[in-house]
């Protein structure tokens, strides 16, 4: 049995030899996960055999295992670098063969599909007509270069203090005469086809405590008030005597939706006896815009950036994680595909459940310990001598017994 389990240990030796070079070679491979051997004896099967007596027939390499624990997350110079940091793997797609992968390295093809060196796309949650995530069922990431719609202004805002000291204006108001109004302001609102319009807003104080409140647009009046802002002896709008939003209307011309019809607020106004100041402009709506870039976040959303100075959802990255992730069939190219063993998907998105949080621009490195491995590979090869040794002894006793007269 000598020659027999010499063998077996230079078989596994040699498969353990094997593995450590394969870890090595894969140092710098991204998302590399290192793998080590596992060993079990082997006993041949009598059935008048004795367990006290039984002697061993060698070893074999029963797995071989590889260990998911975190690499070093390292920073690159591509925004399109994922990093996970905590469990689960990317979801990617080849032609409709699914895989996963620890390798975050992406960029976009002629299509804007996000895809790896290999050309699997990168899979994720799409976004409804709403602009939301759709959490359904995952598809290949695709990122729309189309322009951003215009949206038409339909809530405007301003948030300013009056100052109570000001004297009360008696003339009617003309936009050409400064005396007829006590401040003004300005803002810019957006019609149906994303044209901006100016719209100034004026402030006359007409009584204690109250304002009228006059605009234009693009220099042009409207043709009344668009109403009147009364305050309380505190300085608070007074909301019984006022009647918030205001509605405004304004006329175009050039092929945009008319009139503009928006409202117009002043949630937190004041009136007290400091210097007319305004805190907030705000309006919903812009212009068409041109996508500029996009990050990802560490939830996975895509997050869209447009020269219009908007942004929005474009999808969100998933992840999926296994029972038994050790159980995964590793398919070269950085991928692993799902078996039995492994059991089913865990698909959601990143910082959910189980599943680590994303890092845009940066990759995990291998978590192979090349010192580890160096002294294993010592080990590895002072066995494999061991097991020869055992094979040349073995020759030696049986020439022995050949020579015997």
């Amino acid at each position: 049995m000598g020659f027999q389990q010499g063998l077996s240990g230079l078989s596994a030796a040699a498969r353990n030899l094997d593995v450590i070079g394969n870890n090595v070679a894969n140092a710098s491979t991204v998302g590399f996960k290192a793998s080590t051997a596992l060993f079990a004896d082997v006993f041949a099967n009598s059935l008048a055999g004795s367990g006290g007596t039984a002697i061993g027939i060698g070893t074999q390499v029963s797995a071989v295992q590889a260990d998911f624990v975190q690499g070093n997350v390292s920073v690159t110079s591509n925004p399109m670098d994922l990093a996970i940091n905590g469990g689960g793997l990317f979801r990617l797609d080849a032609n409709g063969a699914v895989s996963y992968s620890r390798n975050g390295q992406f960029h976009t093809d002629k299509d804007g599909f996000i895809v790896n060196a290999a050309g699997a796309r990168l899979t994720g949650y799409g976004v409804g007509s709403s602009g939301a995530i759709v959490p359904d069922t995952p598809g290949p990431l695709q990122i729309s270069t189309s322009d951003l719609t215009p949206q038409v202004t339909s809530l405007a805002d301003i948030v300013a203090n009056l100052d109570a000291r000001e004297t009360i204006v008696a003339a009617p108001f003309n936009i050409n005469d400064a005396t007829t109004y006590n401040k003004a302001t300005s803002m810019t609102i957006y019609d149906s086809l994303g044209n901006p319009h100016t719209l100034s807003t004026y402030f006359q104080k007409t009584a204690a405590n109250t304002w009228a409140v006059y605009a234009a647009a693009d220099g042009t009046p409207l043709a009344a008030s668009v109403g009147t802002l009364n305050f309380l002896p505190t300085g608070q709008i007074d909301t019984t005597a006022t009647t918030l939003p205001f509605a405004v209307s304004v006329a175009l011309a050039g092929g945009a939706t008319t009139p503009l019809a928006f409202d117009l607020g002043f949630s937190g106004t004041t009136q007290f006896g400091s210097a007319f100041g305004v805190t907030t402009l705000s309006q919903d709506g812009y212009s068409s815009g041109k996508l500029s870039g996009f990050s990802v976040a560490a939830d996975g959303t895509v997050q869209g950036r447009y020269s219009n100075g908007q942004s929005r959802a474009l999808g969100q990255v998933v992840l999926a994680n296994f029972a038994n992730p050790v159980g995964l069939q590793p398919l070269g190219g950085n991928a692993w595909g799902e078996t039995s063993v492994s059991g089913q998907p865990l698909v959601g998105a990143p910082s959910s459940g189980s599943l680590g949080a994303l890092q845009s621009g940066a990759v995990e490195e291998s978590n192979v310990d090349l010192t580890q491995e160096l002294v294993d590979m010592i080990t590895a090869q002072r066995i494999y001598q061991a097991n020869a040794q055992t094979i040349k002894t073995q020759d030696q006793v049986l020439n022995t017994l050949v020579n015997l007269r």
